[in-house]
């Protein structure tokens, strides 16, 4: 029998004096419990010991009661398939009788242990369901709060199975059930049974939209609930069925607004927080302002008035502290930072990124709350109504602004910050007020004011720069360096964010102002902590990629050079600080071009290091992983990125340092990496390199070319835009010895063409490629010209002109004197590319010239005429002027 196992006194003594022990904040005392924990998990009755201590031994405090549970937990994790049937059939039986114990606590680590088991599972512990639901109409509280906990965590994690139709859908017995709980006695279990029936809005699981008009009528009978639990989970419903059953929301809409008017005011800020994403999830809705129009007066005072922070909030963020700069770093207040590797296309072309704009980020306050919400609500209401917003915005906003409490400014600063995308236009008459106002308050007495004004006005640097700079880019300019060297950490990182936001926006513009921006900049690196070096890189590589060139003056270098290389020299190899100045150095190696040489070879040698050594552990890991640890492979991505720079920036000087060393091979394993981002910026060096020094790359062509082929899967976005960029670059330098390759690569370039949304950059890119193809292969490619000619041309004709574009277009004239044919059905889309052209070579234009009346020639004056009277008055004025047709 499973229930006639007992534990021995002196094993039960022995786990009690360890619970107690782990409970130590000495660190010697746990690690020295973690090892006898990992020998007695040898044991095979450990774990019964656990769930004794857990669920029968009363007369023990709880919380140790409670470890006992979460380390059978963490044992159930991470062994469960290893254990004898006879412990998981007991721990199954024990956590039955504990699910109502008298002890909050308690069943909750029941209740945890019971979903642990179930996700490895839930089919094998087929008695689990029913008697839980046999045990929901215990007329014991205890046993019924308990029972709705775990059903809750089972909702959670296992709501596939409940759907699942082979299981005899246990949720077209639960859903009804729950259903029964919404008017019970108890806020706990109304809250519970609201809670499990939400895990299943979003999925319009057929087992709850049955039942969809008791459900309803259910919810809106809670609404006024006094429990704020049960109000959040009230809205937390209405929430989700807004996204998925507009449908039986809409007759009942103007009392759901209503409603979430006032929830949205809710004393309970977890309940506030709920209802304003109400607001977030209706802006998606084409009804949305329809419905919202006549609130807009009621609406937008409530979500200005949400942002200001709580009282808690300043208290987390130590909003009174004014002066913090000598303060360390905590290492757990520096969030992870993510490598983005590098993406080879056309210059002006950065729009498949997403924007990443945090509606002015309180940093510490990382989790998302009721001011970040309402901030969030405001911009995207902003996006729908656009200017029709403003006349109930702006009193608000001279209101706020002007306001003694810096707590109400502030989130005046941050609501004007919201808009700025959705109401631009409208906003540009204030604007000559509004931006002398916020440069004035950089200076305001209160570090999260000056932090806010420095995220305001990164959101209006666009317009900014378009004005005369004497007017505002000079004074705002001045007064950001001012605050990226302010003694408030949050006041620097936001003023540094900024700065980099308006070094994007600005470009070139800045230039007059460089030997000040980086005196600034180099400054604060003696100035700054840990966490806001790392933004520090940020905005010098940001003012790196702006000015390009221009950062090429012996002054300029000698100031930022010193620092960035002490700091390259200070950290270790498997120092994840390298990544931010990595990447910083890979914009300044390519600004500098030439300027770089000095820095050069240590650079150049320390990446070769970092790629040998990631590969080496690589190998160790694959061939031994229980001895070596798998390596950070990004120190690898961020290495090669480098050595782009490098070779982007010195061009032809890199080649002495790419002779004699071993790049060329670690290359190759790296462009067969499984990891993509490897390929990615494996693909983007090789064609660094074969514009730099081919000479050192041809050797290994026959190796590469079948490695570059495979990659050309359009799935992989950014591997295959810079495998495809790469043959691009290697076809010029190659010339006709590129004929071999071309049958294991053009066809998948004209799939790529021809896919439904493919990305710009890519469709650009695989389009030069085979425009390059077509100059030194054109014999193999024009054969082809019909299946691509049409997409080919329409993607090109956005590009500025460039030397990419010029080859590529020189290409395609040949492939068209080869295979005439192959245009005459789109040679409207030819002629509108040739149109794009603003200043071709003159060698070109002959090109455009011949091809232009060869055809007029063929078809004769009278079909030439039929066929321009279909284009454009535009394009039909350019041709005409340009090439006399």
């Amino acid at each position: 029998m499973i229930m006639a196992w007992q534990p021995q006194e002196e094993g039960l003594r022995q786990i009690i004096q360890l619970l107690k022990e782990s409970q130590s904040p000495d660190t010697v005392i746990q690690r020295t419990v973690q090892q006898k924990l990992e020998e007695l998990n040898q044991v095979s009755d450990f774990n019964n010991y656990l769930i004794f201590v857990l669920t029968k031994l009363t007369s023990e405090d709880e919380p140790t009661r409670s470890l006992s549970g979460l380390i059978l937990k963490n044992n159930i994790k991470s062994h469960y398939e290893n254990l004898p049937t006879t412990v998981t059939e007991f721990v199954k039986a024990e956590c039955l009788t504990a699910v109502g114990d008298i002890s909050p606590l308690i069943r909750a680590t029941v209740g945890i242990l019971i979903t642990t088991i179930a996700s490895r599972g839930i089919n094998s512990w087929p008695e689990l369901l029913p008697a839980l639901c046999q045990m929901l109409d215990s007329t014991d509280y205890n046993v019924c709060e308990g029972a709705f906990g775990a059903l809750q965590k089972i909702c959670e994690d296992s709501s596939d199975y409940l759907e699942d139709d082979r299981q005899n859908k246990p949720l077209d017995i639960l859903i009804p059930k729950f259903l029964q709980f919404f008017k019970h006695s108890s806020p706990k279990i109304r809250s519970h049974a609201i809670g499990c029936v939400n895990q299943f809005i979003a999925q319009k699981t057929p087992s709850l939209m049955n039942h969809i008009d008791i459900f309803l009528e259910n919810l809106f009978h809670l609404a006024v609930d006094d429990e704020a639990e049960v109000r959040k989970n009230v809205c937390k419903a209405i929430v989700s069925l807004l996204e998925v059953r507009m449908d039986r929301l809409l007759p009942h809409l103007h009392d759901i607004i209503e409603y979430m008017l006032l929830r949205t005011q809710d004393p309970d800020e977890n309940v506030a927080l709920e209802a304003c994403e109400f607001w977030l999830s209706i802006a998606d809705q084409q009804i949305c302002k329809e419905a919202l129009t006549p609130y807009l007066p009621r609406l937008v005072p409530i979500l200005v008035n949400g942002m200001r922070y709580s009282e808690i909030d300043i208290i987390l963020l130590k909003g009174d502290v004014e002066e913090d700069e000598n303060v360390p770093d905590r290492e757990e207040d520096i969030r992870p930072r993510f490598h983005k590797s590098r993406t080879h296309g056309n210059e002006e072309d950065n729009n498949d990124e997403d924007d990443e704009d945090n509606l002015g980020d309180d940093g510490s306050l990382s989790d998302w709350n009721l001011r970040k919400c309402s901030a969030a609500a405001l911009d995207v209401l902003a996006n729908v109504f656009k200017e029709d917003i403003l006349p109930i915005l702006m009193p608000i906003l001279k209101e706020t602004l002007s306001s003694n409490e810096w707590e109400v400014k502030e989130s005046g600063i941050l609501a004007l910050g919201a808009i700025a995308e959705g109401c631009m236009n409208g906003m540009i008459p204030h604007l000559n007020e509004l931006i002398p106002y916020m440069i004035n308050h950089l200076s305001d007495k209160k570090a999260l004011v000056r932090a806010i004004i420095c995220w305001t006005l990164s959101r209006y640097c666009h317009w900014v720069v378009s004005q005369p700079h004497e007017q505002y880019l000079k004074p705002m300019m001045h007064e950001l360096l001012k605050r990226i060297l302010d003694p408030n950490k949050r006041v620097q990182e936001a003023a540094c964010s900024a700065f980099a936001t308006l070094e994007e926006e600005a470009t070139t513009e800045l230039v007059p102002y460089l030997g000040f921006i980086l005196e600034t900049l180099v400054f604060a690196f003696s100035k700054y902590q840990h966490k806001n070096l790392l933004i520090l890189y940020d905005a010098i590589g940001t003012l790196a990629d702006s000015v390009g060139h221009h950062l090429n003056k012996s002054e300029y270098i000698n100031l930022l050079m010193p620092p960035l290389i002490q700091k390259w020299n200070a950290l270790k190899d498997e120092d994840k600080d390298l990544f931010p100045l990595l990447e910083c150095l890979s914009s300044v190696a390519t600004a500098l071009q030439s300027g770089f040489m000095p820095y050069a070879e240590p650079v150049f040698k320390r990446c070769i290091s970092l790629v040998e050594q990631t590969l080496n552990q690589n190998m160790a890991n694959t061939q031994s992983p229980d001895q070596f640890d798998a390596p950070d492979k990004d120190f690898m991505i961020v290495a090669l990125d480098l050595l782009s720079g490098l070779a982007e920036g010195l061009t032809t000087f890199i080649e002495s340092l790419i002779n004699g060393s071993n790049t060329l091979q670690l290359l190759y394993q790296c462009m067969q990496d499984p990891l993509a981002e490897v390929r990615q910026s494996s693909f983007a060096l090789l064609g660094d390199l074969t514009k730099a020094c081919f000479q050192h790359v041809h050797p290994c062509i026959a190796d590469f070319m079948p490695i570059l082929a495979q990659n050309l899967n359009p799935d992989h976005i950014s591997v295959c835009n810079n495998a495809t960029w790469a043959i691009g670059e290697i076809a010029v330098k190659l010339g006709t010895e590129m004929q071999p390759y071309v049958p294991i690569i053009l066809n998948q370039l004209v799939v790529t063409m021809n896919r439904q949304n493919t990305p710009k950059t890519l469709l650009e890119n695989t389009a030069i490629t085979i425009g390059r193809l077509g100059y030194v292969c054109p014999q193999d490619v024009a054969p082809l010209l019909q299946q691509f000619v049409r997409m080919w041309c329409t993607s090109l004709r956005n590009i500025r002109d460039n030397d990419e574009k010029d080859s590529a277009f020189r290409g395609m004239c040949q492939m068209i004197s080869l295979n005439p044919g192959g245009v005459v059905q789109d040679f409207i889309f030819f002629c509108d590319a040739i149109a794009s052209w603003i200043n071709p070579k003159d060698d070109l234009k002959d090109m455009f010239y011949k091809i232009l009346h060869g055809f007029k020639n063929q078809v004769g004056e009278e079909n030439w005429t039929r066929f321009t009277d279909q284009f454009p008055p535009q394009l039909k004025e350019r041709l005409s002027t340009a090439y006399g047709i």
